[in-house]
């Protein structure tokens, strides 16, 4: 019914040509907008719901009381739930930090956040099916857990600036005690504050998508960007790392340089860049952090994104 309403649009509401590049172009941009959106909509409804069960205080006391692994584990799953851009999560890991949560544990919910919470999946499962989703989200998972448990590891609690420290006073949530109808509506704003958001990154996205799907030519970008480039992996993680965009702006990209011949594994590993590695984000964790530690992070997850994208590029020929 989509591609049939974009189709209506694109050709016969629209004075396009049809199999022409613009119209090309056009009904993938239509096609994947509307998609992404209903999608989009439905899914953090319902994570909303679930998120009002969990506020971050609670959140903190069960990261708190946990082993290190199992606290690892927990806070790459709560990632999951929490769809926040790399720069927003900052916030949350200081206060993970303030409230004694392990600095590894903490890490590792930093990278899982961005990296695979909720519009990730959904925008992943529209575009390549269970299949592609599923294999990103453990492999999100394997890198925010392994990354997390290797800081921990370094003791590096030293390279934390003194202002981690200075407020560690405990809050209190009103949130556990909500009424059915407070967490619907909660929901409905918590919704519209997230498309709010992500609608600009989202349109660009599919924009340069259905640019490079209408006019790129088959096999141009496999050329340069192919399985079979060895450094095609390791480069694209670092042109990633200066961009910054969430799930929803560069998902839809993805799915165009898939499309074009561009290797699944270089391509996600691409996205993984982007959404778990960002100069904006560098900036933030500059405020709280020595920029040892941050060397040392994007060192550790970008080691986890390069080998995943090889695996990728492996597993799917």
């Amino acid at each position: 019914m989509l591609k049939a309403f974009a189709d209506l649009v694109t050709y016969r509401l629209l004075p396009i040509e049809l199999g022409s590049l613009l119209g090309e172009a056009v009904d993938f941009f239509i096609y994947d907008t509307v998609k992404i959106f209903l999608l989009l909509t439905v899914i953090i409804f319902v994570i909303s719901v679930i998120r009002s069960f969990l506020p971050p205080e609670k959140i903190r006391a069960i990261l708190s009381r946990e082993k290190e692994y199992v606290g690892n584990i927990l806070a790459a799953l709560l990632g999951i739930i929490t769809p926040f851009c790399s720069c927003s999560a900052v916030p949350l890991f200081l206060g993970f930090v303030r409230a004694g949560v392990p600095l590894g544990v903490t890490f590792s919910f930093l990278v899982s956040s961005p990296m695979i919470n909720e519009i990730a999946l959904v925008l992943l499962l529209g575009l390549f099916g269970w299949r592609i989703a599923m294999i990103y989200v453990l492999s999100g998972l394997v890198i925010a857990i392994v990354s997390g448990i290797t800081i921990g590891k370094l003791r590096v609690e030293n390279l934390l600036k003194e202002i981690v420290f200075e407020k560690k006073g405990e809050t209190h949530s009103s949130a556990a005690d909500l009424s059915w109808k407070e967490r619907v509506d909660y929901a409905k704003i918590y919704t519209m504050e997230i498309l709010k958001t992500v609608w600009p990154y989202l349109l660009l996205g599919v924009g340069l998508g259905a640019f490079i799907h209408g006019y790129v030519p088959v096999g141009f970008l496999a050329k340069y960007a192919g399985a079979d480039k060895w450094y095609a992996v390791p480069f694209a993680t670092l042109i990633g790392i200066p961009l910054y965009s969430n799930a929803a702006g560069v998902i839809p990209l993805v799915s165009a340089l898939t499309e074009k011949g561009v290797a699944m594994g270089t391509t996600l590993a691409f996205m993984m860049a982007v959404t778990a590695l960002s100069v904006p984000e560098f900036m933030i964790l500059k405020t709280v952090m020595k920029t040892k530690l941050i060397g040392i992070f994007a060192s550790v997850v970008g080691v986890g994104i390069i080998f995943t994208g090889y695996l990728f590029n492996i597993l799917l020929k």
